[in-house]
């Protein structure tokens, strides 16, 4: 399986315990640089750095950072980077008091938070972005967070879930129940993704899955 064109998987496998946890930023390259898709742990942005090189790139292609939400293992290297490389930092309005620390964070809330950092520009629903594999659209998918966003790129076919869904072993699954704050929300984010032409999928915990006996849609519809 490969990413479309200008798409790159940059993935981390963190240390917890006695168990390894494997998380997938992405970089999406545009005509002005490249955009990260999530920064990973607090303390990672060296396994970064080094899947960035593999994808051809250093700090300074880096231009700009977008969160799909704010929880610890998808922003907590973001002010680390954002001290790298300047970049401008998105997210969606929900999301952004948490992410600066205006809003003490939502999970863990006794874990010592990720340290804080500005975001620049808040994003909505529908606000899409040029890039290098066409349209990226920003696709509002609460339930796992209130601020949750997913990134669909229809020329492409090809979605970046964030958490809005899961992969086991290749397969793809649902939103995670154990960690999304309102599940019935985040099953009609879900449900949503269905009504959209998506042949493959990177989810955050999980990795990428593509049409087959997975196709989104067959899944969703027996979420209910």
């Amino acid at each position: 399986m490969a990413l479309p064109a200008g798409i790159h998987a940059l993935p981390q496998t963190v240390e917890q315990g006695e168990q390894s946890t494997a998380v997938h930023p992405a970089a999406v390259e545009t005509g002005d640089g490249v955009l990260l898709v999530d920064t990973g742990f607090p303390g990672q942005s060296g396994q970064l750095e080094s899947a960035l090189a593999d994808a051809g790139f250093d700090w300074e292609a880096v231009t700009g950072v977008i969160l799909t939400h704010q929880d610890g293992d998808h922003a907590g290297s973001l002010a680390t980077v954002v001290e790298k490389t300047d970049a401008t930092v998105y997210a969606h309005e929900r999301c952004v008091p948490y992410v600066d620390g205006r809003k003490d964070q939502i999970k863990s809330p006794d874990c010592e938070r990720y340290p804080p950092a500005e975001v620049a520009v808040e994003l909505v629903d529908g606000v899409t972005f040029r890039t290098v594999a066409g349209p990226m659209e920003v696709l509002f998918t609460p339930g796992h967070t209130p601020g949750h966003i997913s990134l669909y790129f229809p020329a492409e076919s090809f979605l970046l879930a964030g958490d809005a869904l899961t992969a086991t072993d290749g397969r793809l699954r649902g939103p995670s129940e154990r960690y999304s704050l309102e599940m019935d929300e985040a099953l009609d984010s879900a449900q949503a993704l269905a009504d959209r032409d998506i042949d493959q999928v990177l989810c955050y915990h999980g990795g990428l899955v593509a049409d087959g006996d997975d196709h989104i849609a067959r899944l969703l519809d027996g979420l209910r």
